[in-house]
């Protein structure tokens, strides 16, 4: 008789949807910020010699977003959203400047979920202003002074301030290993926060802070990867041959820059480097899951790789930069492993962006988000249930002088799935408009053609709407 009663109540259960003890265990969570990773840069996706057996594991044991997006191409703004889920024009993080004071203001996921009950960390690259100091709702504190060395790092540490020896991403790993494994030995919940210095380069800047001479930048990876993929072939997209027929803003004369071209873009031994830094951080990503399997929890946790934005390899041009409105600046890779809603091998089209991912892992981990919150939760699709598609979304930049050649570009911008349109706000007459389902190289700017005013009208609107 007690067995037929319990297999009743699990079968009521089961028909209710009322969860049992373990379906509604709070999960962990790893979150992992790539500086500047491409969407399109990793063996998961099909690029044609990187190897990211690490990463890819995480896309294959889980879900592979194809259609991920950064609302601002730019390091601060697009962290703090990362952070918020909101559009920087709400939350104030609008550009790469010091912004210390506000950071420490900003309600994050990591606070909320601090206040509810997680055990919290940062290891990183913060990049929200030059103060390293602890940030509200973070336990431990592992902080980069400012962008970070590549080697022999000077770290705030909980408040101490420790000179590194050693790659600036095994330095970082060896952190992230003992919060996960003093983590792992508690009953609680917890969230990691990992903001990887890679894949950002070494900068020359003049003393107002402008980059002096934007072909100085390198990107250095660690001695045992120098020699890494020393022969594998570069692609490029079609893109990088350009003209810039209909891009008045791109073909503004740059003092004391050439115009852009082929020529200008980024060489190939900086892209084999750029995956040479990327190796790195495979390797710690490797180590990250091993610890958590060690430890009996990484199924219970929820483990994301991404990124706070895409790079340009030389499309349009352009290169050592990213800040701009094009698909390769926005388009970044989104990998989530949490086996009790991800079955392997998912692969998801709902365009998804950096704002949403507050959200959701407040979502997942049954926290309230706030209301003035503007991403959306997409656990929804993670437990199989239908959404609404979206309809458009605002990217934005706010004009700033480091590099020159997007000084006096503030712009803000409206995509959807199939339209782009970018109003450039300090440059007059440039507005561009890009059909991407015929046009997905951006080189055909659409903006005078009398074909589709009514469709811009509409744009305008949306972007309108999306701005205030």
């Amino acid at each position: 008789m007690m067995r037929l009663a319990i297999l009743a109540a699990l079968a009521f259960a089961a028909l209710t949807g009322v969860a049992t003890a373990a379906e509604t265990k709070r999960p962990d969570v790893v979150v992992i910020v790539v500086d500047d990773l491409r969407w399109d840069e990793l063996g998961a996706v099909g690029h044609p010699f990187a190897k990211t057996p690490n990463i890819d594991r995480v896309a294959a044991e889980g879900a592979l977003f194809r259609n991920a997006f950064a609302t601002t191409p730019l390091c601060s703004p697009s962290r703090a959203s990362i952070m918020t889920g909101k559009y920087p024009h709400a939350h104030g993080i609008v550009d790469n400047t010091e912004r210390s004071p506000l950071s420490h203001r900003l309600t994050t996921f990591p606070k909320l979920l601090h206040d509810a009950g997680y055990a919290t960390g940062f290891v990183g690259k913060w990049h929200m202003g030059n103060d390293p100091s602890r940030r509200p709702g973070f336990d431990s504190w592992v902080c980069l002074k400012g962008q970070g060395t590549s080697f022999d790092p000077e770290m705030d540490v909980d408040g101490r301030t420790i000179q590194e020896k050693g790659y600036v991403t095994d330095v970082l790993d060896g952190y992230v290993q003992k919060f996960l494994k003093k983590a792992s030995a508690e009953p609680s919940p917890f969230l990691l926060y990992v903001a990887e210095k890679g894949l950002h380069p070494e900068t020359a800047q003049a003393a107002d802070g402008t980059l002096s001479d934007p072909n100085a930048s390198t990107y250095i990876p660690a001695d045992r990867h120098k020699t890494l993929y020393a022969d594998a072939a570069v692609p490029r997209r079609p893109n990088v041959k350009d003209p810039l027929v209909g891009k008045p803003a791109l073909k503004r004369p740059i003092p004391g820059l050439p115009p852009l071209s082929e020529a200008t873009g980024t060489t190939d031994e900086a892209i084999r480097d750029r995956q040479r830094m990327l190796a790195s951080i495979d390797e710690s990503v490797g180590r990250m899951l091993e610890t958590l399997r060690a430890a009996g929890r990484l199924d219970g946790t929820v483990f994301i790789v991404t990124s706070d934005h895409g790079y340009f390899y030389g499309e349009h041009g352009l290169s050592v930069e990213r800040r701009l409105a094009y698909e390769e600046a926005i388009r970044i890779p989104l990998f989530l492993r949490f086996p009790s809603l991800v079955k392997p091998g998912t692969t998801i089209d709902r365009t998804v962006l950096t704002i949403d991912l507050a959200p959701t892992l407040l979502d997942l981990a049954g926290a309230a988000s706030p209301a003035d919150v503007q991403g959306v939760s997409f656990a929804p699709v993670l437990r199989g249930q239908a959404m609404p598609p979206r309809d458009a979304f605002l990217i934005e930049h706010s004009s700033d002088k480091v590099f020159p050649r997007a000084a006096g570009l503030g712009y803000k911008a409206v995509r959807t799935d199939r339209w782009k349109y970018i109003h450039y706000l300090d440059v007059p007459d440039a507005d561009e408009l890009y059909d991407l389902a015929a046009d997905p190289y951006e080189l055909t700017n659409r903006i005078g053609d009398p074909s589709v005013q009514g469709g811009l009208a509409e744009l305008r609107r949306k972007l309108e709407a999306l701005s205030r």
